[in-house]
């Protein structure tokens, strides 16, 4: 579990750039968080990895507190940052360097991934294309089978089949007592993935659901004229006339569209936190 409780971190006292978060991620889920530019995702993301430490409030993971890095807690969870830097090894060298830090490794299942993204395991790292070493790096990473796997922007670098290859890899390995939290602005690549969406603007979280809460709360579909268009929380136009999200008063079906709902909580964050709270 993951639970945050009035996490305020800035780069100093004075500019913070996030204030009083709190939230509980709970094990068995894949969350997908978003944010703009500068939002803080990525410093909020090295606070649970205990990379960075917060100026108040607390965090716990797995029943740690991460700034301490004892070994229970670096031993049960994984972070990928976004910026990746692997060492001048082949993938052999690798694993029997880093492997052991991970009680739970299954190289096996290290070999499949491998296979299945295509990777050549003789080549050292450093001489593979950045999207080759991002995807030894996430094939590593899920084999490890940490508690806890966080994300940051694991699919830049990626190539449409590989990003494809990814969410099933990435659905394949979940299991009861795991959290996977992936960071992105990609938000096509977590189509179909994630199962709890958390997003983050001006300090504070304004939306943490579920993708089926956000289905029974939201519609996303086609609106065909102006005045239907009025009470739209965030539209584009479209060839059928505007394609938009709307508070799902009708409680129809809808497939969740993540980049419309972006959209929307930035646009009108007041009335988005009011839907899901009423």
């Amino acid at each position: 579990m993951i639970h945050l409780d009035k996490l305020t971190f800035g780069y100093s006292k004075h500019k913070k750039l996030f204030e009083n978060l709190s939230m509980t991620l709970a094990p068995g889920h894949i969350y997908g968080l978003l944010g703009k530019n500068g939002a803080g995702k990525s410093s909020l993301l090295r606070n649970m990895a205990g990379l960075l430490y917060p100026l108040e409030g607390k965090i716990e993971v797995n029943g740690y507190e991460p700034k301490k890095r004892q070994p229970g807690f670096l031993q049960d969870v994984f972070f990928i940052p976004e910026e990746i830097y692997l060492p001048p090894f082949n993938i052999s060298k690798y694993l029997s360097v880093l492997s052991p830090f991970y009680p739970k490794f299954d190289t096996e299942q290290f070999q499949q991934f491998i296979r299945e993204f295509e990777i050549p395991k003789d080549n050292k790292l450093t001489d593979m294309s950045y999207g080759q070493k991002k995807k030894v790096l996430i094939s590593f990473a899920l084999a490890a089978n940490t508690r806890v796997l966080i994300m940051d922007e694991p699919t830049n670098g990626l190539d449409i089949p590989s990003k494809s290859q990814f969410r099933k890899i990435v659905s394949s390995v979940l299991d009861p007592d795991r959290i996977i939290l992936i960071s992105t602005h990609q938000v096509r690549d977590l189509d179909s993935l994630i199962d709890h969406i958390i997003i983050l603007e001006n300090s504070e979280i304004l939306v943490q659901h579920s993708m089926d809460t956000v289905s029974e709360k939201l519609y996303f579909g086609t609106l065909v004229n102006d005045e239907d268009n009025l009470r739209a929380l965030y539209s584009e136009p479209s060839l059928r006339g505007f394609k938009a999200v709307t508070e799902n008063t009708e409680q129809l079906d809808s497939r969740v569209d993540l980049e419309y709902l972006f959209n929307a909580a930035i646009k009108n964050p007041v009335r988005i936190k009011e839907i899901f709270n009423s």
